[in-house]
């Protein structure tokens, strides 16, 4: 980590505050978040209901989540009014284009990472971060770092199962203490020099030393987690250790190891994002993912896309109800945990950003109802607004968070 360069040497001293702050321990009924992201949307007019309240009917892609009706909650109008197609999928979680974040405070953040960043440390993994590195644009790209960095995918259920089950050797953990000791000794170096700094800069350079400590304060957090987590066992495996196949395959298998990463209390955080590599082939259909996307209406195309969508669907299901399943003290692991589901596209066809498809279970939200707000206007709600409520929900003291013009209600 290097210093940033200052073309001053005037000026206030910026100062540093500790970046650790003390964790409240584990516990029963902790609040937990789950976001599960689609590069490619879905079919609007087969997922959204027309009869808003609790009477909405079933359409096709909610048939799904009949068995959890009563602990959903669907919305729609709801986007970050943004446009981009392809290239503004990434903003589901932030609101925020990358290549527009640089000059804001918490850059292109998502609210996942932004809640990680209060209470993560409370857990052996801050969050969990899942999906491929393969398909459109390279890779899944819906979790991103306040400094404007995308948090790699853990890609499969193999290495999901290591992180969460397998505890390294001996040797492994002594050479991790090692090296834990020789960041923290980097770190101190490296703050001592910028905090010596910090008391000539002027004021254009004081932004750039408070990020600068900023990412300080982000490494010593991490380094206090993994020193914390470095003797303590991890929990006995379920299972066998399981073999990765392909997306489609081993979502199921992704969702199970994500619900017993959030029952062993190894996480509270955790995204999975189904990204351009859902190969439409393991699901008997000879056709790309990203050109049924572009269907222009044709009646195969939908139907093709509807069988993939609801497989997508089915899958989610299937999670919310292992949730349910799940005792955690007086509750179930569903009542703990707020589980969001949607995408950052609203129309993959016309490749537009807004009516983005949202679904939020457990939590609090599940009210069994659906819900549709005004899409534009001074009336528009943006999605952001619900990311503030479901981040004080989590414990998080902020009135704000990306685009939000307040807290959803």
């Amino acid at each position: 980590m290097a210093l940033p360069g200052l073309p001053s040497l005037m000026a206030d001293s910026v100062g540093a505050n500790s970046a650790i702050r003390e964790t409240r321990g584990a516990g029963v009924g902790a609040r937990r978040f789950v976001a599960v992201g689609n590069l490619l949307g879905f079919q609007q007019k087969h997922f959204f209901p027309e009869t808003t309240g609790k009477e909405f009917e079933e359409t096709t892609l909610l048939k799904p989540l009949a068995a959890n009706r009563e602990q959903i909650t669907v919305y729609r109008g709801l986007d970050h009014g943004i446009r981009g197609g392809h290239f503004a999928v990434h903003t589901f979680l932030s609101g925020v284009l990358h290549h527009e974040s640089k000059n804001r405070r918490d850059g292109n953040v998502t609210i996942d990472q932004f809640i990680a960043d209060e209470v993560g440390n409370e857990t052996r993994f801050p969050s969990l971060t899942v999906g491929s590195e393969g398909g459109i644009h390279g890779g899944c790209q819906m979790s991103w770092t306040k400094s404007g960095v995308r948090v790699p995918p853990i890609t499969g259920p193999a290495e999901l199962f290591e992180r969460l089950f397998v505890t390294e050797s001996k040797e492994r953990r002594a050479q991790q203490v090692k090296a834990n000791k020789l960041q923290a000794s980097v770190l101190d170096s490296i703050q001592e020099e910028a905090s010596s700094l910090s008391k000539r800069v002027n004021q254009e350079d004081k932004s750039k030393l408070d990020e600068y400590f900023s990412s300080i304060r982000d490494v010593e957090k991490r380094l206090d987690i993994r020193r914390r987590w470095a003797d303590q066992p991890k929990p006995d495996a379920p299972f066998e250790k399981p073999a990765d196949a392909n997306t489609v395959d081993d979502l199921p298998m992704l969702y199970e190891l994500i619900a017993l990463a959030l029952q062993t209390d190894s996480t509270r955080i955790a995204t999975l994002e189904i990204g351009g590599s859902f190969l439409p082939q393991n699901l008997g259909i000879d056709k790309s993912y990203h050109s049924l996307s572009h269907h222009g209406n044709d009646e195969e195309a939908v139907a093709n896309l509807i069988t993939l969508e609801t497989y997508q669907l089915e899958q989610f299901g299937k999670f919310l109800t292992r949730l349910a399943d799940i005792q955690d003290g007086q509750q179930t692991l569903l009542d703990s945990t707020t589980v969001l589901f949607g995408s950052g596209m609203g129309n993959g066809s016309s490749h537009t950003n807004n009516d983005l498809p949202i679904v939020l279970a457990g939590g609090g939200y599940g009210r069994g109802e659906f819900k549709k707000v005004a899409d534009k206007g001074v009336a528009k709600i943006p999605l952001c607004n619900l990311y503030v409520d479901i981040a004080q929900k989590m414990g998080v003291l902020q009135d704000s968070f990306g685009t939000s013009t307040g807290t959803f209600s």
